[in-house]
């Protein structure tokens, strides 16, 4: 009887756990980059250079200042639970997928040399992954489920993300918000291909 009812709440807690680690850690590196003496922003995304490729892995654990990563915090948690409710596996296809389609398109389209720090990107690919996760196919209460979720979060956040990419000021990277969008929409045709993928 314990087990049956403990089950849940233990799944619940492990789909959570996802989002919440990878925040964690990026806290934790925020921290060893104060206490150090380098700064770990130039291990960033670093546009149109081959020899950096692996900052568009790391760009995203990376913050220019304890403030820009207070910003993308709670957002990233928000909108991170959100994929996560869909299970841990769903959470890291997501989260990859935004990553590399992101980190790519910010890649190729910002100024050469120019560096891009910051989990933004991938706040904008979780935004478009649960507004665009309404037209999956899937069963009709999900459906409907996906689709109250989806005008809650573009209430809450819509004016902020759409100011992220038309109207940001110097310093701000409009092309990993852009792309990371655009890699949320990707991550959704992925999840509708894969085979007995859960709606």
């Amino acid at each position: 009887m314990s087990t049956s009812t403990t089950a849940p709440r233990t799944s619940a807690l492990g789909r959570f756990a996802s989002p919440v680690l990878l925040l964690a850690l990026m806290w934790v590196v925020q921290f060893v980059d104060a206490v150090l003496p380098i700064s770990f922003t130039g291990f960033g995304l670093r546009a149109w250079d081959t020899s950096a490729l692996g900052g568009v892995l790391l760009a995203p654990l990376l913050h220019a200042s304890w403030a820009h990563l207070m910003a993308n915090s709670l957002p990233f948690l928000v909108l991170g639970c959100l994929v996560a409710v869909e299970g841990a596996r769903r959470f890291w296809m997501v989260t990859l997928v935004v990553v590399l389609v992101g980190g790519a398109g910010t890649w190729l389209f910002s100024a050469p040399g120019s560096v891009t720090v910051g989990a933004s990107g991938l706040v904008f690919g979780y935004f478009g992954y649960v507004v665009l996760r309404v037209f999956a196919p899937g069963r009709v209460a999900h459906r409907v489920l996906y689709a109250v979720i989806g005008l809650i979060v573009i209430g809450l956040y819509g004016a902020s993300m759409l100011a992220g990419i038309i109207g940001v000021s110097s310093g701000i990277s409009w092309q990993a918000h852009l792309f990371g969008a655009v890699g949320g929409g990707v991550a959704v045709l992925l999840a509708r291909r894969r085979p007995g993928a859960s709606p």
